[in-house]
């Protein structure tokens, strides 16, 4: 099984973390994002969206979109898992995962930032990834405080959580203040010393610059 994928990706990030909490075996392939190793023609063969994740299974299959990676490995490998029993709980989970992922990281995302400074300029990308962040994690801050804790949903990390660490990280390097989401700093934190977060993390991985 090989990840591709890219140190300080978000994306990337999310499926390591899901990958070592299953306990899987896998090789690390990365694709450099800012040299742009993702655009090459080969890679495009592959998958037609030029992005990453992807994760290639041992019989070569293809998974590319790092939830639906997260989703296919719950399926085939249920324990622990990443969702709960309770279909209701299981509705609230995803939707916070899919408000960071499919509602705040893509348009923060490099692709992005990069056509923006074309337009605009850097300063008026670096305010835009701010503004989008500090929006989309005012709004999962709203969405999580009635929960108990001290993971996103209770005394188990699930779904959300691993799509919260990253996003968190990606905040501080756009110098978004966290001080206003201390449920989400919460969840950081108890995140943190688990084996599975700590192998994810991206300074420990084989292309950290």
């Amino acid at each position: 099984m090989i990840l591709y994928g890219y140190f300080r990706s978000g994306a990337a990030w999310r499926v390591r973390i899901g990958l070592h909490w299953k306990g899987m075996d896998f090789a690390n392939l990365p694709l450099n994002l800012r040299e742009g190793e993702q655009g090459t023609p080969e890679w495009r063969s592959r998958n037609p969206q030029a992005l990453v994740p992807a994760l290639e299974l041992d019989d070569g299959t293809l998974l590319t979109q790092s939830l639906a990676i997260l989703e296919w490995l719950d399926e085939t490998r249920p324990a622990p898992p990443f969702l709960p029993g309770d279909p209701i709980q299981r509705a609230r989970i995803r939707a916070v995962a899919l408000a960071i992922a499919a509602d705040t990281h893509p348009l923060q995302n490099l692709r992005v930032l990069k056509r923006i400074e074309t337009l605009l300029g850097a300063d008026a990308a670096r305010q835009w990834a701010h503004d989008i962040i500090a929006s989309g994690l005012a709004a999962a801050e709203a969405m999580l405080t009635p929960n108990p804790g001290p993971f996103a949903f209770g005394t188990e990390p699930t779904l959300a959580d691993i799509v919260i660490v990253p996003q968190l990280q990606g905040a501080r390097r756009f110098s978004v203040d966290l001080s206003p989401y201390a449920r989400l700093a919460s969840i950081e934190a108890a995140c943190a010393p688990l084996p599975a977060f700590q192998a994810a993390r991206p300074e420990v991985q084989p292309d950290a610059v």
